[in-house]
């Protein structure tokens, strides 16, 4: 297939984050890893619960953004407070977003500037600590940019590899890549983030200066395309009204296209 764009090769990436995850319980936030939950589903891992965010675990999920009232094939039911068993046994894996996250992975979404009198109210810290503690967790940013990717976060929500280290009891403490529009990061052995690859058509350049601290490249390459058979899933299956290109409208690039 051709005219790759810059959404679908993030759906990959994604998708790749639950390749090796095994039998655990999928926690996706936003519409990328929404597409990346069901892609890996229906090709790497076949294990991977998905549940249509509200009661339901799906054996077939119903169309991206909505419930089991309007598609899927429902195999269970698994009402909210259950929720709270799988993440303290450490069966699921979660990837959501980050209003700010800095080099080790501490990330915050609960607010910006002096806690005490905030510039900006996001949602709050929710269940963000207990994800960080208890089983593996990645991030997608969609918008990678110094106002996110910062040398401090203005409040700590999940728990990053510097105070995990430093603190006691998180032995499960498990953070595993982040997922932006330019690029994949993960961490190296001193806990800070390094770019893994960068996607078609993005430079390491562009991304540490898309970056608040520095980032190490060593052995960074580029992103892989997704092939047919993902392709062919991605928007005829998965997303066929191209949410996905809302969430990451990228420009052309080499190999790629906007839209």
């Amino acid at each position: 297939m051709t005219g790759i764009t810059r959404a679908e090769v993030c759906a990959a990436a994604c998708a790749d984050a639950w390749r090796d995850a095994g039998e655990v319980l999928a926690h996706a936030v936003g519409v990328l890893p929404g597409i990346g939950a069901r892609l890996a589903r229906m090709t790497t891992n076949p294990d991977l619960a998905l549940t249509d965010g509200e009661a339901f675990f799906m054996s077939d999920p119903p169309p991206l953004g909505r419930t089991a009232a309007h598609g899927g094939v429902v195999e269970g039911w698994v009402p909210f407070r259950r929720v709270f068993d799988f993440v303290a046994a450490g069966r699921r894996h979660s990837m959501m977003g980050a209003g700010q996250l800095d080099a080790y992975g501490n990330q915050n979404i609960s607010l910006i500037g002096d806690w005490r009198h905030p510039t900006r109210q996001l949602i709050g810290v929710r269940g963000v600590p207990g994800n960080t503690v208890n089983h593996r967790t990645d991030y997608w940013i969609a918008r990678h940019s110094p106002k996110v990717f910062v040398e401090k976060v203005d409040v700590v929500c999940g728990v990053g590899n510097d105070r995990a280290r430093a603190g006691r009891g998180l032995r499960f403490h498990d953070l595993g890549v982040v997922i932006s529009d330019l690029a994949v990061l993960d961490y190296g052995a001193d806990g800070r983030l390094r770019i893994r690859s960068v996607h078609p058509g993005v430079t390491v350049a562009e991304v540490r200066r898309n970056t608040g601290f520095d980032l190490d490249a060593a052995g960074a390459t580029e992103t892989r395309l997704p092939s047919d058979t993902e392709l062919r899933l991605i928007r005829e299956v998965i997303d066929p009204e191209g949410l996905r290109h809302r969430e990451v409208p990228a420009p052309a690039g080499p190999g790629l296209t906007g839209r």
